[in-house]
């Protein structure tokens, strides 16, 4: 599986922004995807999963109420809209694939992450 971000950008505190992620290869349309991101000098860190079908997500604490991950199977695609952006949601975000789940080792599928920085 391929995956190919997009999205990033500069956004002020309170605003929105919609991450998309597009996977190609085998089976990619039924894969279970997520968002990791990486803030500056710290640790990657989970920011939420969305299962093959899309019935089911599961957010960090941190995004919770803010962050919807969706999927668009009929596109291979999977979206992250981030809405009432925080300046600590600054990050390069990761999309990944073949794994449900906040654990980062059990993932085999990284896309090239794409920044989001939100300024205050």
């Amino acid at each position: 599986v391929q995956l190919q971000a997009s999205g990033g950008g500069l956004v002020q505190a309170g605003g929105s922004l919609r991450l998309s992620c597009t996977a190609s290869g085998r089976d990619a349309y039924r894969t279970p995807m997520g968002w990791f991101r990486q803030p500056p000098g710290k640790e990657r860190e989970f920011v939420g999963t969305i299962s093959g079908n899309g019935a089911v997500t599961s957010y960090a604490d941190s995004v919770k109420g803010r962050f919807t991950i969706s999927k668009d199977n009929g596109k291979n695609t999977m979206y992250l809209q981030m809405n009432s952006l925080k300046p600590e949601d600054t990050a390069v975000y990761y999309c990944t694939a073949g794994y449900y789940g906040s654990n980062s080792h059990a993932i085999n599928y990284w896309g090239q992450g794409t920044l989001v920085t939100v300024s205050s």
